[in-house]
């Protein structure tokens, strides 16, 4: 029971909020997968290669998610590497 009951509210909608916008944003990206260029569509439909178990290779784009994810995580670690060498905070 806590002492007041607005931090509860405030701590739920703490949890809320993350959530529904992680949600909209992997929906936003799925809905957008990557760039569209002029041979995009006989890229996808273009089998390259059969190997075996009938797996096929095609030379579609790369997705505009996971460029963005690759990306983001580089200049997070790029920035905690700045970060903790300017303050001096021992990791």
């Amino acid at each position: 029971m806590r002492l007041f009951q607005l931090l509860s509210i405030q701590h739920f909608i703490l949890y809320l909020f993350p959530a529904f916008l992680t949600v909209l944003l992997l929906a936003l990206a799925l809905g957008y997968t990557h760039f569209r260029g002029k041979d995009t569509e006989e890229r996808r439909r273009k089998i390259v290669g059969v190997y075996p178990s009938d797996i096929e290779e095609r030379n579609a784009p790369f997705p505009l998610f996971l460029i963005l994810v690759i990306l983001g995580t580089v200049v997070w670690a790029l920035g905690y590497i700045l970060a903790h060498g300017i303050y001096g905070v021992r990791i």
